[in-house]
């Protein structure tokens, strides 16, 4: 059984690895940087391994210290200089080891037992890789000013981070055989989100800056709310938010700017996403009374201290500790949605959360015939 064999293996899968980052040219190991690495990975996948063959279930889930000690182990490394590449390298080199020691020595290994060591593997260089890129942009991050350079400079930031960690998940995943529909291949996609609402965010800040005319359309609020939902809850499930999103009528139309609104009611999740409490839930609610729709975003964030939603929404603010976006969410959503004849209303409950509301003109259903 696979679990015995890298068990009664340990140490001596631990050396190879060892020498395989010799081989490589990389800094050798250390105590300090073993502690979340290797060693520890090895003890988790007996553990695993044992679990699933004790257990009637055919597959049971890769535990979440996984993920939480390689994260661990790539902020060591990143302290140490170390590159992504010898990052990832240290979780191939194990694979490497084990398949050539099992044949040395003549070990079996089930495809059940493949599949169990390649999903915990999967889950590590993941943890490994978001929090090796998380780390490295904090490093250089800097707080934003008014000045126009330090918002071009922001957004070059932001923009930064999203393609580091997309390069970085993409890195992971060709010098490995893990699936892109594995924990890497997620890191990947979130990304790859992020980059994109961030671009959408800031070509909605040029137009109303500018006053660039409104290209007013019908929109079909099933479809439209269904692709915010689809592009909020991959961030939501990331942060380890509940995220939920009430019914839509069919009959319900606006008339605005798209990708305006988009960006709007995107801003909006994202600040509700970045202060909610952990495992909190947000939530967007749409509802019509007296011929306007009116969307609710509601979070868990304790409840505003203090302040007001004019004095949230002033541009280039940043409240609270987390330095990534712009600052410029509030602004540009409250222009947004005012330049369609809406309004922007906050509420605060103390103690518990906000809520946002987007309030919108509904457009009458076309007449039949």
């Amino acid at each position: 059984m696979l679990h015995a064999f890298l068990d009664e293996n340990h140490d001596e899968l631990v050396k190879r690895c060892r020498a395989k980052v010799v081989t490589r040219g990389a800094p050798a190991t250390t105590a300090a940087e073993s502690q979340f690495g290797i060693p520890v990975l090895l003890d988790q996948l007996v553990s695993t391994l044992q679990s699933e063959q004790s257990s009637s279930a055919q597959r049971v889930e890769v535990p979440v210290s996984i993920c939480t000690s390689a994260g661990q182990h790539g902020d060591e490394l990143l302290r140490k200089g170390y590159t992504i590449d010898q990052v990832v390298h240290d979780y191939g080199d194990l694979c490497q080891a084990v398949m050539e020691l099992a044949h040395e020595r003549q070990a079996p290994i089930t495809v059940d037992e493949f599949h169990t060591f390649n999903r915990c593997l999967d889950l590590a260089i993941a943890g490994a890789v978001t929090e090796f890129g998380r780390q490295r942009d904090e490093a250089v991050s800097k707080d934003g000013t008014e000045t126009l350079n330090d918002r071009l400079g922001s957004l070059a930031h932001d923009a930064r981070n999203f393609l580091n960690s997309a390069m970085l998940a993409f890195h992971a995943l060709k010098g490995s055989n893990m699936p892109l529909s594995g924990a890497t291949g997620s890191v990947l996609g979130r990304s790859l989100v992020g980059l994109r609402d961030l671009i959408d965010r800031s070509l909605a800040e040029v137009r109303v800056n500018e006053g660039m005319p409104i290209r007013r359309a019908p929109i079909e609020l099933v479809e439209f709310i269904e692709e915010v939902r689809i592009a909020a809850a991959m961030e939501a499930k990331a942060k380890g938010l509940t995220f939920i999103v009430s019914a839509v009528e069919k009959s319900w139309l606006i008339e605005g700017d798209r990708q305006m609104i988009f960006s709007a009611i995107g801003n909006l999740l994202q600040n509700a996403f970045k202060f909610t409490r952990p495992a909190g839930l947000v939530s967007l609610k749409l509802h019509a009374t007296g011929g306007r729709l009116l969307i609710d975003i509601e979070d868990e964030c304790g409840g505003l201290a203090s302040g007001t939603l004019e004095a949230l929404s002033r541009p280039l603010v940043q409240h609270g500790s987390d330095p990534s976006g712009l600052g410029l969410g509030l602004a540009v959503s409250r222009r947004a949605i005012e330049a369609h004849g809406g309004q922007l209303r906050a509420t605060t409950l103390p103690g518990a959360g906000c809520t946002f509301t987007i309030d919108l003109p509904l457009k009458p259903p076309a007449p039949r015939g």
